[in-house]
């Protein structure tokens, strides 16, 4: 029996190259010297594309694969895949949920606890000889006990951070979604209003065109001069240029951040801030974690194939 033709347009974890050629007949387009001939040439038998980091998957794209069946996404983000231009060629997309929860909620924790406590800052302080020269770090304003958590994007991920930060002595004040959910927190309809009635905002939402820049200026502005914002969803939800604004007239205390607008560029006036811990879109990088999500890229198309179902589907 021919094995189906998988596309991979760059290199991807060793798991999906591997598992991908083992099971299907992989084109490497990303080893091509012209991948536009390569397209022309085989796009017609491609019957599943496996993509993920910075790769776009256009409706361009998707029109030069005109038997595809599947997109199969590294990531539980897919905001690079044009899904509806997918659902409406009758393709399936896929993501990678459930085993990366755990690794990026325990992100967003440190994150808080690096910002609230300035552990960042205070490791810099010993490193520079200061503890030395100048004496004990200043105590920090802030401390984890007690504050009030609001969370954008109460899904698998924002209830994990839920149910770690409630073991810091937070309190989970409530959550916005497009619905209310069947869980113990406040849904606020209005994201100002939890904003207002919070001092630490985690962003969880994916990033898309009904997200973009959901948190604005006035959504820092409601959260305070206490305010902490702890975004590792997408960099697109958050108004970068406002909220370095905010962050450089004390609107806002502090933010964590693992993700950003434009990666892998940060702004520079970002960089030089010292209340804005930020770090490389790390979220879910563990060799565990990766490993785990490159095999269910395997598995949604090996399923796909073999049963004509997908795993974690994210438009079917």
């Amino acid at each position: 029996m021919t094995r189906p033709t998988v596309l991979m347009p760059s290199r991807m974890h060793d798991v999906v190259v591997e598992g991908c050629e083992e099971r299907f007949e992989l084109i490497r387009l990303w080893e091509a010297a012209d991948p536009d001939a390569v397209l022309a040439e085989r796009g017609a038998d491609v019957r599943g594309l496996a993509t993920g980091g910075h790769h776009t998957v256009d409706a361009a794209l998707l029109d030069r694969l005109p038997n595809l069946q599947i997109v199969a996404n590294f990531g539980v983000g897919y905001d690079t895949v044009d899904v509806e231009a997918a659902t409406e060629r009758g393709v399936i997309v896929t993501n990678t949920p459930g085993v990366l929860d755990d690794e990026v909620a325990d992100t967003a924790l440190g994150l808080m606890l690096m910002t609230v406590r300035e552990l960042g800052r205070a490791e810099r302080y010993l490193r520079a000889g200061r503890w030395a020269t100048e004496g004990n770090y200043p105590l920090t304003d802030l401390t984890m006990t007690g504050r009030r958590l609001g969370i954008l994007g109460l899904g698998r991920i924002g209830e994990a951070i839920a149910k770690r930060a409630e073991a810091f002595k937070v309190t989970i004040a409530g959550y916005h979604n497009r619905s209310r959910k069947d869980v113990p927190y406040r849904y606020y309809p209005s994201l100002v209003e939890m904003a207002r009635d919070v001092d630490t905002l985690v962003v969880v939402v994916p990033g898309n065109a009904s997200t973009r820049h959901l948190v604005n200026a006035e959504v820092l502005e409601a959260l305070g001069p206490d305010g902490v914002l702890i975004n590792i969803g997408r960099g697109t939800v958050v108004d970068e240029a406002a909220l370095i604004a905010a962050l450089k007239t004390r609107t806002i205390r502090a933010a964590g951040l693992d993700v950003f607008e434009d990666e892998p560029n940060v702004p520079q006036e970002l960089i030089d801030l010292d209340n804005a811990v930020l770090l490389p879109h790390v979220g879910s990088a563990s060799k565990p974690t990766r490993r785990a999500m490159g095999q269910l890229v395997v598995d949604n198309l090996t399923t796909w194939f073999a049963e004509g179902r997908a795993l974690t589907p994210v438009n079917g």
